[in-house]
């Protein structure tokens, strides 16, 4: 099929390359002209000068992927782009994204008969290689406009044991992508996904401080260890009930610096753990874990610890987040 994609970013690029690789045909739209020069050289990619044009080279009914960064600029480009579109069109926003704004995005592009699709996406600059878990919400006909690039981008099965019990043709899910539901379920999938991802990062890095600690000299004598954090990290990616890509992301940044010199441990949020907080709270759904996880990310900014360092490397491998400086 063919795709449209506005938002040639760290993810968005990857996308098209993950699509075009495959067969698809792209169009694609950047504010910086250089990028979109850069990847129209690669095979099954066309770029487009600006969102008028990139709008008159799409197919229709169009397919439209944005992944522009979240908020404000969200909505700039989708009042500038909805004037060339049309009835049957499909926009997807597949940034991260407070749900109930997708319900207002929504209800504004159907007045023009265009139908919109939240597609909250986990897979970070690894994307490319390994495919993106796709939590996708909106009609059920525009996602199975949208299902042929959705099953491409998505991992597969890959080598990953079936949960006991599934039998038959892999369903969705276990390809790693899901329509979740109308507009705005996907983005509440993958706000929860990121509110579990901030507490388990926290109970690594907590866990993690806590064996480094174990050195201390106000510790007595025959109570105190020096453990080799690297190699203890890379112990538990084998066969331990811990495992996961989280671990395997911080065993690769403690081996390659084991006290994490070059992260000051000053942890940004980008939203998503904030948004699960507020929705848990609506629902009076008791979450002590995630909220705690986010909190701290809040003292980092005052405060550094091992514990803060090893989230901020954590970011950096998954998501290719720079660290910012204290301000």
């Amino acid at each position: 099929m063919q795709i449209a994609m506005i938002g040639l970013g760290r993810m968005g690029a990857n996308m098209v390359r993950h699509l075009a690789r495959a067969g698809h045909d792209c169009v694609v739209y950047d504010l910086d002209p250089a990028v979109v020069a850069s990847l129209a050289e690669e095979d099954g990619v066309e770029g487009a000068g600006s969102l008028a044009e990139l709008a008159d080279k799409s197919e229709r009914p169009r397919s439209l992927w944005l992944m522009v960064p979240s908020g404000a600029a969200v909505d700039a480009t989708l009042d500038a782009l909805s004037p060339h579109l049309a009835d049957g069109d499909v926009v997807v926003y597949g940034g991260n994204s407070y749900f109930k704004d997708d319900v207002r995005r929504a209800e504004r592009l159907a007045d023009r008969g265009v139908r919109y699709m939240d597609a909250g996406t986990s897979g970070g600059v690894w994307g490319l290689e390994r495919g993106y878990c796709l939590m996708v919400g909106g009609p059920e006909q525009a996602f199975q406009q949208l299902e042929p690039a959705l099953a491409t981008l998505a991992p597969g099965t890959g080598n990953i044991e079936r949960t006991p019990g599934r039998e038959g043709e892999p369903d969705q899910a276990e390809r790693g992508y899901l329509h979740c539901g109308p507009v705005g379920a996907g983005h509440f999938a993958k706000m929860v996904h990121n509110g579990i991802e901030y507490g388990l990062m926290q109970a690594y890095a907590e866990g993690l401080d806590i064996l480094r600690g174990a050195r201390a000299q106000s510790l007595p004598a025959a109570q105190r260890y020096d453990f080799d954090i690297a190699a203890i990290t890379e112990l538990w990616r084998r066969g331990s009930v811990v495992g996961s890509w989280l671990l395997d992301l911080t065993a690769a940044a403690l081996q390659r610096d084991g006290e994490l010199a070059r992260y000051s441990g000053y942890v940004e949020d980008s939203g998503e753990g904030r948004w699960t907080i507020q929705t848990a709270i609506e629902e009076a759904v008791p979450a002590d874990v995630l909220s705690a996880a986010l909190y701290t990310r809040f003292r980092s900014r005052q405060e550094h610890t091992f514990a803060e360092k090893v989230l901020s490397a954590m970011r950096e491998q998954f998501g290719g987040h720079v660290e910012h400086s204290a301000r």
